[in-house]
């Protein structure tokens, strides 16, 4: 009888998982037992699910302490109960309040108190005093008020066995963070927290019986069921489900006509047919209750973006939820129906970063606080942060414990304390360590969500649930997710930029025209998508050149092929092959031919994995889809994905396959692993990379400005600064009379925002421009000070970084000017109504190159914009020969001069690191390098800065790079500013 259990949820402090708490308290003969966890219930619906396999009888609970103090126990009589606990918990964590002594009075709830923490008050009828087996004697010394029949037998269970303890205390004093040694019995277990102390109960049964039967009743009172079968989602959207079906009906049928027409045979085949299934599974709400968030997110002028498996649906596509097409790309809704699933097909919103909390505002507000939450997800103990966690609380000095995490195998690293760490470390390995939030799931539930959950509030300001998708999933709930990106930032920003600067109003959903044009196929054959959503990468720039994609289909399947898993598996390279070689390989085997013929028979998405191990291995399509959702990371039980995995080889094995052609489509399927997209993802992202482009090749300029705005880009800033000039635009440092907060155009002058000055203040760089705007423009630095009444550190800064340069004055002027008028003292904010004029000084005439301007704009903006990086070289060496004439030299050792951009690191197969560079040539083009591990030992990047480079041009499909033999970074004319 076990009424005090933690497990793993407990965090950092319970050591078992549940089903590993579970199977335990069958060795120790228990028939009930229950959780409770330490403030959460988090574990509840897998611990209801592990005892029914086992056929134990689940209590759910929760421990309430305020930090290290144990207040009271709650243990849940049935779900109303357990209901009642959650919403307890959540108030308190909503509100950010302390929780109480004593309880409240529950009405569905066992309450009992540790012997050494009971109420100065009459316990109530649901209250209980928890007695542990060493306290038991104490029963002969309690006053008589206290009346036995509230008594019961507490044994908290924490461990497997006596050797979880001292990983327990390590775990402790990270949760304290303090050092072991400082670690308090209070903040601790008692060592007996195991089962199995059968002798000791035995002893109580016979010297204090009615305790035992207390425990007993209270535990037989207590029930939990937690339905795993239906759908948890809000059920209906409308009046009635009838309601919803007439209402989807509505809109699919007005929203054909605005996508195909009135005479779409196809399309209405494919409605009718998709209504008819939508309605029989009751998914009729869940694509109303899309639709919605979508209609409010569009009436707001918010742009979106509808992916997930959803869009396969042509529904979806008629409600404006996706801008896929699924006609277009032949995408079948019932691929994503899993018969032994009742949820219907997931849809991922994405919105721009500046927009998605108030999507999510609306969301809780629409349908409710209490039946609405962000999903949770569960942070782990992983990796390095397990050494630098145990280190700290042993005692380790920083530099130890960097040098034990950057060479954990050296002998100078080992001793006594790094071995307990390591060992330590095994333990906790994948351990809970915090609760945290997802990324971007919400759930929207018929019940209030303290029906299966506590929730918290976490700094985001939503609550929260405390349990992850898993588990959401598991027990019926099917997520909503509203993500964030920057790519729908910069399209929209890019078209208010395009109608302020050029007057012309662009519609960035002409995603039909955007297809058939001329120069987006150039700029996508020719890899110019720099700064363009999803496809501006070096890797994948190479791979659309070496495919010379330039339509919509080839995108989207690029779009997929570029994924690590396919790449990795050396199936990229056989696609590429394939696709300009239709008639020159041969098929695996014939499923593969018939299965997979429109991607030349490689498994590009993940449909593709369902179509072979379905029709190549003869696993059910529910197994096929389970294997497939394992690969994305959605599906966490292991002995599940063993059992198909095992089926899947003696599948094919009974089918007479040749253990060479199984192990080869195995090793394909394998690759995908939690890297492939659906179809449909991939056209999402497809239709946002045509936007991107279509903006870059008809308005480049407004298009960089928008991207440098929205930050979050593949590349860093100056990337995008250097490739607007390369389309022509005159870059102006931030000007104190032009510059916005962020970056702005005027016609092809594309002024830097104060933003990007180093350390600048958001007020002040917010004000000017506010000031300006009210008042005019400011006539010198004097103005300037007046007006706004910035601190003397901050108009330094804006000096430096040629703010003044309007006025005509040398910038050590300036700065004597500034020093002179502010002399260090706080500015009154007051405009004064007759400002004393400025005393005037004769100063030398001082020096002040570009040069020096360019390491100022290096220090501050973190790239020089008055020259090049090239033009700072102390050598004119500008290479051989220029990125463009690289495919003219194929197979020639030539030396090249390259600005770093980026470096890509890669893990070999024989353990040996190796890199992928991309570097810029003097006349701005790019190109790429490849620094295999022998090369990459002798010749080490040495950060950033501007390189020699000796290799051999090599090609692949027409797309020259760079085998490197030798790299060397090029000494750069000296900074002379400080003398």
């Amino acid at each position: 009888m076990y009424l005090n259990c933690h497990s793993y949820y407990s965090l950092r402090y319970g050591m078992m998982s549940v089903e590993q708490l579970v199977q335990k308290a069958v060795a120790a003969k228990a028939d009930a037992i229950a959780l409770t966890d330490i403030n959460n219930s988090t574990g509840i619906p897998e611990f209801a699910g592990e005892c029914s396999k086992h056929n134990i009888k689940p209590s759910a609970g929760i421990e309430f302490r305020n930090k290290n103090e144990l207040l009271y126990i709650g243990i849940a009589r049935n779900n109303k109960g357990f209901r009642e606990l959650n919403e307890f918990l959540s108030e308190h964590n909503l509100e950010g309040s302390p929780l109480p002594f004593p309880a409240p009075v529950f009405s569905e709830v066992y309450t009992i108190y540790p012997l050494r923490k009971i109420p100065d008050r009459k316990l109530y009828d649901n209250e209980r005093i928890g007695i542990k087996p060493h306290e038991i004697n104490r029963l002969l010394t309690l006053p008589g008020s206290l009346s036995r029949d509230s008594m019961v037998l507490l044994q908290p269970v924490t461990f497997s066995g006596p050797d979880d303890i001292p990983i327990h205390k390590s775990l402790r004093a990270v949760d304290n963070n303090i050092l072991l040694s400082h670690l308090k019995p209070d903040q601790c277990a008692d060592g007996n927290e195991y089962f199995g102390e059968e002798q000791v109960n035995g002893t109580i049964a016979r010297d204090h019986p009615r305790v035992i039967r207390n425990t007993r009743e209270l535990l037989d009172n207590c029930t939990l069921c937690f339905d795993r079968e239906t759908l948890k989602n809000k059920k209906i959207y409308s009046a009635s489900r009838y309601d919803d079906k007439l209402l989807l009906e509505k809109l699919a049928w007005d929203g054909m006509i605005y996508r195909y027409g009135k005479e779409n045979r196809e399309a209405k085949r494919r409605i009718r047919h998709e209504l008819e299934i939508i309605d029989r599974l009751g998914f009729s709400a869940y694509f109303l209750i899309t639709w919605d968030i979508v209609r409010y997110s569009m009436a707001r002028g918010f742009y979106h973006v509808g992916r997930g498996s959803g869009a396969n649906s042509i529904v979806a596509y008629c409600l404006k939820i996706t801008n896929v097409d699924p006609v277009d790309l032949n995408l079948y809704f019932e691929r994503f129906i899993n018969p032994k699933r009742s949820s219907p097909p997931d849809f991922d919103i994405d919105y721009s970063w500046k927009e998605r909390d108030e999507v999510i505002d609306y969301i809780f507000k629409r349908y409710g606080h209490s039946h609405t939450a962000l999903l949770g997800t569960i942070s782990t103990f992983r990796g390095r942060s397990i050494v630098r966690e145990l280190g700290k609380v042993h005692g380790l000095p920083k530099e130890e414990i960097d040098a034990l995490i950057e060479n954990p195998s050296s002998e100078a690293n080992r001793n006594g304390i790094t071995d307990t760490i390591f060992r330590t470390g095994v333990r906790i390995a994948d351990f809970p360590n915090m609760r945290s939030i997802h990324a971007g799931g919400i759930l929207i539930s018929e019940e209030p969500l303290t029906c299966y959950t506590a929730l918290d509030m976490p700094p985001k300001g939503f609550p929260t649930t405390q349990w992850d998708m898993y588990t959401a999933e598991e027990i019926g709930f099917e997520k909503l997710d509203i993500l964030s990106q920057r790519g729908i930032g910069h399209i929209r920003e890019s078209a208010e930029i395009i109608m302020r600067n050029r007057a012309v109003d662009v519609d960035v959903h002409a995603v039909r025209k955007f297809k058939d044009d001329r120069k987006v196929k150039e700029y996508l054959r020719t890899g110019e998508t720099k700064g363009c959503f999803y496809i501006e990468s070096p890797s994948m720039r190479g791979l659309l050149q070496k495919l010379r994609c330039d339509d919509y289909t080839t995108l989207v399947a690029a779009s997929s092929v570029i994924r690590p898993g396919v790449a990795r598996s050396g199936m990229m390279r056989e696609y590429i092959y394939r696709f300009h070689n239709p008639g020159k390989f041969e098929y695996i085997h014939p499923v593969m031919k018939e299965q997979l013929e429109e991607t030349f028979g490689v498994m590009v998405y993940q449909e593709d994995v369902l179509k072979v191990c379905h029709h190549f291995a003869g696993l059910d399509l529910a197994d096929a889809d389970t294997l497939r959702r394992a690969m994305s990371g959605k599906y966490r039980s292991k002995q599940e994905m063993q059992r198909i995995v095992s089926r899947f080889f003696s599948n094919c094995r009974e089918k007479g396959y040749s253990e060479e052609i199984i192990k080869e489509v195995w090793r394909q399927i394998e690759s995908f692993a939690g890297y492939s997209f659906s179809k449909a993802h991939s056209a999402s992202y497809a239709v946002e990379s045509f936007q991107s482009l279509y903006l870059k090749a008809h308005f480049p300029l407004e298009f960089m400005v928008a991207v440098i705005n929205n930050f979050g880009g593949f590349y860093k800033t100056w990337v995008y600064v250097h490739e607007a000039k390369r389309y022509g635009a005159v870059i102006q440092l931030p000007c104190i009379n032009k510059s916005n907060y962020t970056t702005t155009i005027y016609d092809s002058d594309i002024y830097l925002g104060f933003i990007h000055i180093m350390s600048i203040g958001e007020k002040l760089a917010r004000s000017i421009e506010e000031i300006r705007k009210s008042d005019g423009p400011f006539s010198d630095l004097n103005d300037f000070v007046i007006r706004t009444a910035p601190g003397l550190e901050q108009t330094i800064l804006l000096i430096k970084a040629g703010a003044f340069r309007f006025t005509g004055k040398k910038k050590a002027l300036l700065l004597w000017e500034a020093h002179m008028m502010m002399n260090k003292t706080r500015q009154d904010p007051m405009k004064p109504l007759f400002p004393s004029p400025l005393r005037k000084f004769t100063l030398p005439d001082f020096e002040q190159g570009k040069l020096d301007d360019a390491y100022d704009e290096i220090e501050l903006l973190g790239f020089p914009v008055s020259m090049s990086w090239f033009d700072m070289l102390e050598t004119p060496f500008r290479g051989d020969v220029m990125a463009r004439g690289m495919i003219r030299h194929t197979g020639k050792i030539i030396r090249m001069v390259g600005h770093l951009v980026t470096i890509k690191y890669i893990k070999t197969v024989k353990k040996e690191w190796m890199n992928f560079g991309c570097f810029i040539d003097a006349e701005g083009n790019f190109f790429d390098t490849t620094h295999f591990a022998q090369s990459l030992n002798n010749y080490p990047f040495k950060g950033s800065g501007t390189y020699l480079i000796l290799g051999k041009v090599v090609e692949e499909f027409g797309f020259p790079s760079l085998e490197v033999e030798k790299l060397a970074r090029l000494p750069v004319r000296p900074d002379l500013r400080y003398g």
